[in-house]
């Protein structure tokens, strides 16, 4: 990081007399440059292989800690492992002389001029670190990388299918403690793969087909807030946690834009809605392993508060897809989360620091601070990675075995952490239009013709195991048209699309609107009844209630609006008629 001279000019004048009686120096002067090129050409001549053989082990293992990380350390890791120094003003250091009674064996190390502190930059930003000088790191033999004898390779074919049988989707994720007992210090640890379990919950790839209706409601509503409130019927899994991040992903992949109110799809979105089903998700992995989405922010338990800190989610993710184990087999959750825990514990806090997070458990309603808080925090957001991002993007499959949660990855999660191109080609269902004017869209119907049905009727709640369901009305088509999208186009598209002549009565439909425009409408009203024509007339001319009655059904009934039907009896009771009701 630094050379031995710009190291010791961050010292006090003290500090490095300090240093000098260890090496025989006096540096009893008041030039501090003159003292720091002394102490510096002191320290370059010493064989600090040789000075480290004559540490305390406390010491010894500090430094090695230094060398395994290329000469420094987070202060906050470091000191979280090797204890801390004591940051003192010259007036202290007279007064404590804390050489002299160092409180760990950082300190020791401190005033002998072997170890120092200093900010560098990282991808991470600035962080602060320990640190070994160049001329002293450089006389140290560097540690060899272990040897991690990785899994076998993905097989070329799949594997063969499974005796397993699938569940119903997981119940909301419970974070499961990293209860296995982690390896002896030194040793490597690897994932053992678990045998298959009997029942899982099988991954699909519905978040294209959820992002296709997402996309086709934005065209039709630009996703205002009102329009959120359909999207419960219209979505295969409506978790909210799951919109949200299909939402953002297709933001950051350009597929939406910014309008007055809401965002609408751009020309992107219809060529990824033209692209086959695997490569749709694949460009969906792509964003979400590169997105600002943040992960941690939507675990299950967590609550990020307070807008002083920041993390970054990309950190997490690679920590993970790093450790995944790249074969087909199950695997313990727990394991997976104690292989990062033992080897990478500070994935998401390059500088160690465990204290600056604003990271609430919501159930014990307390914050989370400390690396005793790693299961609770890092470990409940590795369990959700998998969990939910891996799950719904179609990369992992999830089983609950005892207390354990056990997961595996897909043939499609192995193709794209190989970098294998996914498949281009696809079989699809041309869509169905029915003679009343209703379409049905399957499963494997092309996405783009979906998106373009949807602009121009309206979505009906959809129903497991059912192909997506439109209604065309002349709401729908008036809409259309304000869109662009004539009458005539809109024959056109549907023959084309369905492959095959459309019924005589949905042509006709569409061909009176055109020329006729409304011809009829369905309402939801009550009926009001009287005995008597005087009393339905009292109720027109009254000043109370004359509002509430709408059009006149005879002598002896009228309609009366849904909204109004309450306010109507509440005014005629005070004009001394009591209406009695049938409606619920």
């Amino acid at each position: 990081m630094r050379p031995l001279k710009k190291a010791l000019q961050e010292h006090e004048l003290i500090v490095l007399r300090v240093m000098g009686e260890w090496y025989d120096l006096d540096l009893t002067g008041e030039d501090k440059a003159a003292c720091v090129r002394e102490l510096a050409e002191a320290l370059a001549e010493l064989d600090f292989a040789q000075e480290i053989l004559y540490l305390g082990p406390e010491e010894a293992a500090a430094i090695q800690t230094l060398v395994q990380g290329n000469g420094r350390s987070p202060v906050a890791t470091f000191e979280r492992i090797h204890g801390e120094v004591r940051m003192m003003g010259p007036g202290a250091l007279e007064r404590e002389e804390p050489w002299f009674d160092p409180i760990s064996a950082v300190e020791s190390l401190w005033y002998r001029g072997y170890v120092y502190r200093g900010f560098d930059e990282t991808a991470e930003g600035m962080i602060e670190f320990y640190y070994l000088p160049d001329e002293l790191l450089a006389k140290l033999p560097q540690p060899e990388k272990p040897k991690v004898i990785k899994e076998t390779a993905v097989p070329a074919k799949k594997p063969k299918a499974s005796k397993a049988k699938p569940v119903s989707p997981a119940q909301p994720i419970q974070p499961e403690p990293t209860a296995r007992p982690e390896p002896a210090e030194g040793a490597v640890p690897t994932l053992t793969p678990v045998p298959e379990p009997n029942r899982y919950t099988p991954t699909n790839s519905s978040a294209v087909d959820d992002l296709t209706t997402l996309l086709a409601l934005a065209q039709r509503t630009s996703l205002r807030r009102e329009a959120l409130d359909l999207l419960n019927q219209l979505l295969l899994n409506p978790d909210t946690d799951r919109r949200s991040l299909l939402v953002n992903l297709a933001r950051e992949m350009g597929m939406l834009r910014e309008v007055d109110g809401g965002i609408r799809p751009t020309r992107t979105a219809v060529a990824w809605l033209t692209k086959s089903r695997e490569a749709q998700l694949r460009d969906l992995m792509d964003a979400w392993s590169s997105s600002g989405w943040n992960d941690l922010c939507h675990t299950p338990g967590l609550s990020c508060e307070g807008d002083q800190w920041r993390n970054d989610p990309i950190l997490a993710r690679t920590a993970l897809l790093d450790a995944l184990p790249q074969t087909p087999d199950w695997y313990r959750l727990s394991d997976l989360i104690s292989h990062l825990k033992q080897n990478d514990p500070d994935f998401q806090r390059p500088d160690g620091n465990y204290d600056t997070w604003y990271v609430r458990d919501e159930a014990q309603d307390s914050y989370l601070t400390g690396i005793e808080s790693w299961d609770l925090v890092e470990g409940r957001l590795l369990a959700f990675l998998v969990q939910g991002p891996l799950f719904w993007l179609g990369l992992a499959e999830v089983a609950v075995l005892g207390p354990h949660t056990l997961f595996r990855l897909t043939d499609r999660a192995l193709e794209w952490l190989a970098s294998t191109p996914p498949a281009t080609e696809e079989i699809t269902t041309p869509i169905l239009v029915q003679p009343d004017a209703t379409i049905l869209a399957a499963h494997n119907a092309n996405r783009h013709h979906r998106f373009q049905v949807a602009r121009i009727s309206e979505p009906q709640p959809v129903a497991p195991g059912k192909p997506y369901s439109y209604q065309i009305t002349p709401a729908s088509l008036k809409q259309a048209r304000e869109e662009g999208i004539e009458p005539d186009r809109i024959l056109t598209f549907l023959q084309e699309a369905s492959e095959r002549p459309l019924p005589a009565s949905t042509k006709r439909g569409i061909e009176r609107w055109r020329e006729r425009g409304v011809e009829g409408r369905l309402e939801t009203a009550v009926i009001l009844r009287v005995r008597d024509a005087t009393i339905l007339e009292t109720l027109r001319t009254n000043a109370k209630t004359r509002a509430f009655i709408d059009e006149s059904l005879g002598e002896l009934a009228a309609t009366v609006r849904l909204e109004n039907w309450q306010p109507l009896r509440e005014a005629a009771a005070q004009l001394g008629l009591l209406l009695d009701s049938t409606v619920q």
